[in-house]
């Protein structure tokens, strides 16, 4: 009796060298757990400052003198502060605040950094020595100096501090965003444009900037970081959000005479403000990861 032909046996080295293949294809499909775990955070964070004014237990600036420095309870999980406030709500909403603060200052560092950076790359000569030469000078000055000499000419306030970090990372920006333009005026994509007959802005804003975004966005996420530090180091020297307002670095600074009697008050912030800046890096070393070219070839090898 004549049947169809059996298919041919395949060999198991066949099969271990689609599955491999397969494996390493979905390996390379995967995010970096660090990205994952970081996103998570931050996301979560991002989340909870949205809410915060319809979830957090009482009003970040109710008073309630008689229930004054109690531990951590049922009713109060992480304490109230000498007012009387709850340290949680507190915390809940003063993580838009720092949130704010530092994406805000962040934003402002692009906004003037990039572009200055793409402009010494491709114009050199004078205007290269102009905007660097200026670049130097602002770096030269310790980053708290500058941001007390930037808040000095007026009252503190959230979007003054905001605009003072955000001032303070312009040089570091600019630097970095000409150090990437000069690797790409080489190129052949810049070649090509300054053959057709392409002009400046449109070399810069359409040729260089969305082929240096990559580093500049890992750099962006990292400088987050230290610009919510440094936002919260002047709102503890008292240069950032004035009182009620529950801004982390002032609730630390707030909690200072109390450590001893009550450090709940300042454990809360504390701990929000070191999630939130291990977030934020776990964030930035994912995103190199998936960023960088060289970082890339070696995790396929």
């Amino acid at each position: 009796m004549s049947g169809a032909p059996a298919s041919p046996p395949t060999s198991p080295a066949a099969n271990g060298t689609a599955n491999g293949a397969a494996n390493g294809a979905l390996r390379r499909r995967r995010l970096p757990r660090q990205l994952v775990i970081g996103g998570t955070i931050v996301g979560a964070i991002v989340l909870l400052a949205i809410l915060a004014p319809w979830i957090a237990p009482y009003s970040y600036d109710a008073f309630d003198i008689p229930n004054r420095l109690k531990g951590p309870s049922a009713a109060n999980w992480l304490g109230t502060d000498e007012f009387g406030r709850d340290v949680l709500s507190r915390v809940m909403v003063g993580a838009g605040l720092s949130l704010s603060m530092g994406f805000g200052a962040t934003a402002i560092s692009l906004a003037f950094g990039v572009p200055l950076g793409l402009m010494a790359a491709y114009f050199r000569g004078l205007a290269e020595e102009a905007i660097m030469r200026t670049i130097d000078v602002l770096i030269s000055v310790p980053p708290i100096m500058l941001g007390l000499l930037v808040l000095a000419v007026s009252d503190p306030s959230l979007w003054k501090t905001m605009l003072a970090v955000g001032i303070i990372y312009v040089p570091i920006m600019t630097r970095l965003s000409r150090s990437v333009a000069l690797g790409l005026m080489e190129e052949e994509f810049i070649q090509a444009a300054r053959a057709r007959g392409a002009g400046a802005r449109w070399i810069l804003f359409h040729e260089l900037l969305p082929n240096a975004w990559p580093p500049i966005i890992v750099e962006s996420s990292l400088r987050v970081t230290f610009a919510i530090l440094l936002a919260s180091a002047l709102s503890f020297l008292g240069l950032g959000p004035q009182p009620p307002s529950s801004d982390w670095g002032l609730m630390i600074a707030e909690a200072r005479q109390f450590l001893d009697d009550a450090p709940w008050i300042a454990m809360g912030p504390g701990i929000a403000l070191c999630v939130l800046l291990i977030g934020i890096n776990l964030v930035g070393d994912g995103l190199r990861e998936v960023l960088d070219p060289r970082l890339k070839k070696r995790g396929a090898a």
